[in-house]
């Protein structure tokens, strides 16, 4: 029986939607079956409606639960009766991999579209951007625009011969700071080994809370939360995720500390901090659910409005592509992140 003639009732007109139980970059869709789909696999009716993705990405989608039934997780080949409501929660490190193939041509469904990048480095190999908060690295199921990935390919149409349009690390929608773009395949190659061998250094500056010691590394391994598939969190079968930090400047019940990555796991910063009693400032994810903001901070005007994780990336180290030489960026915080760090100081009376 052919699917595609189904018509569909979705809610939120398939755009993303993100709540404080979600991580920002989380992608969240619902539609109901039609009455007359009783009788049909949950992965063939996920494939019409899901239909710029391949039918063995749904299929692992659903095995690992990120498809549901009524809220149930089932096997791809289960039936349906009809009328039930199927629904998407793509986490984090899902999304990287579900813009590989949203379509049959690879990155031919993506649009280029105009828009302004802060470009702290270009030449023929490399781009170094200056990523602002809120902007989405690549796009995902119901976000197919709007996004950096989006912006680098009109600003360079042969990235789409690069795989990921030359994105190799990528940072969450609202931290900000320094990310690299290979131009080409060889420079590509070339970034993604650094990554893979931890030669690549990334520093980050980030607001604590609670009373964060003086320098620490954090290893513990990072995976999906066991309770809430949509988070992350430090688990015992998770990958290998190493941590260094210190404290730069320290005010009250919070601490601004430098952060240097050696691995890049989904939220590592994010998580590895809250795991030792130390969320980040406005985290809208795991700094709610663990030490609550001191109270003169969540009365402070400037403080209370600050929404977004504290984390930017603040220098960024490699070896070029092609010249093989040692490179370092830097880049200062945004305003936002200035003037929390300006509040913080106020109220110290420093």
């Amino acid at each position: 029986m052919c699917l595609l003639p189904y018509s569909f009732s979705y809610r939120n007109d398939l755009t993303p939607m993100a709540t404080d139980d979600q991580a920002p970059d989380t992608v969240k869709h619902q539609f109901q079956a039609p009455a007359d789909a009783a009788g049909q696999r949950f992965d063939a009716l996920v494939a019409a409606f899901f239909n710029t993705y391949s039918r063995s990405r749904l299929q692992d989608w659903i095995k690992r639960g990120y498809i549901t039934v009524d809220g149930q997780q089932r096997k791809p080949s289960d039936k349906l009766i009809g009328a039930e409501v199927i629904e998407l929660v793509l986490p984090p490190d899902a999304l990287a991999e579900s813009w590989i193939d949203g379509s049959e041509s690879g990155l031919s469904g993506i649009v280029a579209e105009t828009m302004h990048l802060d470009l702290v480095q270009t030449d023929d190999h490399l781009f170094v951007v200056n990523k602002p908060a809120g902007l989405v690295m690549h796009p995902a199921p119901g976000n197919r625009s709007g996004t950096l990935m989006n912006g680098l390919l009109s600003a360079d149409e042969t990235l789409r011969s690069v795989p990921r349009a030359g994105i190799v690390h990528r940072l969450d929608k609202d931290t900000s700071g320094l990310c690299v773009v290979a131009r080409t395949l060889q420079a590509h190659t070339n970034l993604v080994a650094q990554l893979q061998n931890r030669s690549v250094s990334r520093t980050y500056l980030a607001v604590a809370l609670g009373d964060v010691a003086e320098s620490g590394t954090i290893e513990e391994p990072i995976g999906r939360h066991p309770k809430d598939r949509r988070r992350m969190a430090v688990v015992h079968n998770g990958k290998y995720a190493r941590t260094h930090y210190h404290v730069l400047e320290r005010f009250a019940h919070c601490a601004l500390v430098a952060v240097k990555l050696e691995t890049g796991r989904t939220h590592q910063i994010r998580v590895h901090m809250t795991h030792i009693g130390h969320p980040l400032l406005g985290d809208p994810v795991y700094g709610k659910r663990s030490t609550s903001r001191p109270l003169w901070v969540q009365n402070h005007p400037v403080l209370s409005q600050f929404s977004r994780q504290a984390l930017h990336a603040h220098e960024l180290g490699l070896k070029h592509p092609h010249t093989g030489l040692q490179v370092q960026f830097e880049i200062p915080p945004p305003a936002d992140f200035n003037q929390v760090v300006d509040a913080l100081r106020s109220a110290q009376g420093t």
